[in-house]
């Protein structure tokens, strides 16, 4: 240690130098962010491993791509700060063969530089100090293009994916971290518009809407170059978003994403949801065919008001409608933990292996949630525990799950007219009459109806999953002092203009 540094951290195998002078960036709450990455590319590595072993025709060494041919992986670290990523992924992933860690302060890079020297990792992590879009660009031919890229900026990563759906390798993973969740929550849709292209909805499912905004955001930027993704993961972490996709190259399949996109109508009183494709796609004997679809009206009344409460429709999106979780890639993950020896394990492990059991329950086929609360405070109803309304569920033949970005989130396929008829009979349980509401309120309407479905409340085996019976943690409780993003660095680049400015020479903190 230099006589100029006066603080180490170590977190996993890496050793990290900041200057108490300086105020370096360095966050522990984003260590499960830094941990779940790790964890993820142990297996995209592993799964090349196992894909190579497999082949069962041998390729010509012509046409072997360096990816495949049993060589280390390449990451770019794109908006590096402390270099403090790039180090762990040099030391803890396997098979790595050579680390960009890349940032546009001159600081940044200076510490970078240490703290490679600091863990012993020259051979595999080089400092580079430049823009990131820039970096990517340069980066984009076929040859040099990176296994795995990392963006985790300070806010929203919208500025950076265009570049990275270029540089990343065919069946690359790109990972993507963005911490404006005001923006893609719907506080400011115009803002999420400019950087999204979408309109986002306040809803209790928000946190979900705004992955799905991500992913399409990632999706369509990567068609226009014959591209498309598939998602691996995708979580809703604490105070941001992050996402784990794998970019292919094809002109047929990048056509076909359109068929994945969709807008969104949220109801403001009851709060259903319902999605209108962004095409109409068919089939026919000559091929296949695209058309603008039709309006679905069979959720809107004569007045083109909800035909649950009579509220009026809130109209969002596009959003990405397909599944968002690769749930084969998701056991593995889980698989990965539990086979990892105690002295090995992630100083988050138990968290994660908790969270991605929780993943692991989601329903795939089904976008967006419900909130158990919300529901039953419509009709002003005493809530009762989740299993009353699962085992109800369940029994009329439908699935539920839980959902990782909340512990009140319901995620189910039941239709929303028995879905209401099971609310409506918790709520005459509990002695709730039409007296109870005003003439606006949307319960007032829905608790008038009919129940035209038996409704069984008896416990089902399933109601109670399996993390939960396993005690896991699945959702972090004690969020501690000084919780969420830190302060955005004194020097960093404004987002707006990144790579139109001169690279930053200041001797000051970094991003």
């Amino acid at each position: 240690m230099t006589t100029t540094m006066k603080n180490e951290i170590v977190e996993g195998k890496a050793k990290l130098y900041f200057d108490k002078d300086k105020e370096a960036f360095y966050n522990p709450v984003q260590e499960f962010n830094r941990d779940l990455t790790i964890t993820v590319l142990r297996q995209i590595v592993a799964d090349k491993e196992n894909e190579r072993l497999n082949k069962k025709e041998e390729i010509p060494p012509s046409k072997k791509s360096k990816q495949d041919s049993g060589n280390g992986i390449t990451i770019l670290d794109a908006l590096s700060a402390s270099g403090l990523r790039a180090l762990r992924f040099a030391q803890e992933v396997p098979n790595v063969e050579k680390i960009i860690a890349n940032d546009f302060s001159k600081n940044a890079v200076e510490i970078i530089k240490k703290n490679i020297e600091l863990n012993n990792v020259e051979n595999i992590v080089i400092p580079n100090y430049g823009d990131a879009i820039d970096c990517m660009m340069k980066n984009r031919s076929v040859s040099n293009r990176f296994t795995a890229i990392d963006l985790d900026p300070y806010g929203s990563a919208s500025i950076f994916i265009d570049s990275a759906v270029q540089s990343v390798a065919d069946d690359g993973i790109l990972m993507v971290t963005c911490t404006d969740m005001a923006v893609l929550c719907g506080n400011t849709p115009e803002t999420c518009f400019i950087k999204y292209n979408s309109i986002p909805l306040r809803h209790k499912s928000c946190h979900e809407m705004a992955l799905r905004i991500l992913l399409r955001c990632i999706d369509s930027h990567a068609n226009k170059y014959g591209r498309y993704i598939i998602p691996l993961l995708s979580a809703s972490i604490d105070f941001y978003i992050r996402v784990f996709v794998r970019v292919k190259s094809s002109q047929k399949e990048a056509k076909t994403s359109v068929r994945k996109f969709g807008n969104v109508l949220t109801c403001s009183g009851c709060h259903s949801f319902h999605f209108q494709q962004i095409v109409k796609h068919t089939k026919t004997e000559k091929g296949e065919r695209y058309q603008a679809p039709q309006t679905n009206i069979s959720y809107i009344n004569e007045k083109g008001k909800c035909i649950n409460c009579d509220s009026t429709f809130h109209f969002g999106g596009p959003i990405y409608l397909d599944p968002i979780h690769d749930m084969d890639f998701v056991k593995r993950l889980l698989k990965q933990l539990k086979e990892l020896p105690s002295e090995q394990q992630l100083g988050t492990h138990r968290r994660l292996e908790g969270f991605l059991s929780l993943i692991s329950e989601e329903l795939i086929d089904v976008p967006l949630y419900y909130d158990h609360d919300q529901l039953m405070n419509t009709l002003k109803c005493v809530v009762p525990k989740h299993v009353v309304l699962k085992s109800a569920i369940l029994n009329a033949g439908y699935r539920v799950s839980h959902v990782h970005t909340s512990p009140t989130a319901l995620k189910t396929d039941c239709p929303q007219d028995i879905l209401w008829d099971i609310i409506r009979s918790i709520a005459l349980k509990n002695n709730i009459s039409i007296d109870k509401f005003s003439d606006e309120h949307p319960g007032k309407k829905i608790i008038s109806k009919k129940i035209e479905h038996q409704i069984n409340f008896e416990l089902h085996p399933m109601a109670v999953s399996v993390s939960k019976k396993l005690d896991l943690l699945r959702f972090q409780c004690n969020k501690g002092k000084n919780w969420g993003p830190k302060q955005k660095a004194k020097g960093s680049v404004n987002n707006i203009r990144a790579g139109f400015i001169k690279k930053v020479e200041e001797n000051s903190s970094f991003n």
